[in-house]
């Protein structure tokens, strides 16, 4: 399993080009039905709009779509694509809506404002790069605990949760890659004394 980058929540900008207004939206989803609630959402709020170009790209089978709605084809939608693909993001739709100014902009200048509608949608999201952790669970004396504190810095480890009663309980994410590693230098530190409990793996923002 690899990292991925997606957005933390939906963003919007938006500029004009010869009259004509662009406005740029991105969303996080995470399969098709909600790619396309999104795009639903937008055609509804922008109904009398000349055009509401998409793409999204998914890790769900791999799926990608686009539609240039209406525009000439190879200007829009696949436009709006290759920005994605090019930012390295998935699980994201971008809608680009646009109200024609009046003034031709050519296949050429289509293919630039959607994609820079695409572009300016994706600069002004917050980024995640999701990586698959394990989460595990440990119990230890108090008199550890400034031990462990020093230890999870060294291999990015984050503190998901913790209890401290009459005896701390914490649970920690650790990156996959880092989680051998990890896991040895604990039973050193601890000399043997720490038993981590895995309670499976799920996908972390670690930056």
């Amino acid at each position: 399993m690899q990292a991925y980058e997606t957005i933390a929540a939906p963003a919007q900008a938006e500029f004009v080009e010869k009259r004509s207004r662009f406005i740029g939206y991105i969303a996080p989803v995470k399969t098709e039905e909600e790619a396309m609630a999104f795009l639903s959402e937008k055609r509804a709020q922008h109904w009398d709009a000349t055009h509401n170009v998409y793409a999204y790209l998914l890790r769900e089978n791999q799926a990608q779509r686009y539609s240039d709605d209406g525009e000439p084809q190879g200007t829009a939608g696949q436009p709006v694509l290759e920005v994605l693909r090019r930012e390295g993001l998935t699980d994201v739709i971008v809608v680009v809506t646009r109200y024609f100014g009046g003034i031709l902009l050519g296949a050429g200048g289509l293919v630039r404002a959607y994609s820079h509608g695409a572009k300016i949608a994706v600069d002004a999201a917050r980024r995640l790069r999701m990586t698959p952790c394990a989460r595990l669970r440990l119990q230890f004396d108090y008199s550890f605990y400034g031990r462990l504190s020093r230890l999870l810095p060294r291999f990015g480890v984050k503190t998901a949760a913790s209890d401290f009663g009459a005896a701390v309980t914490v649970e920690l994410l650790v990156a996959q890659e880092q989680k051998t590693a990890f896991l040895k230098e604990l039973e050193e530190l601890s000399a043997g004394q720490v038993h981590p409990e895995e309670m499976g793996l799920s996908w972390e923002d670690m930056a």
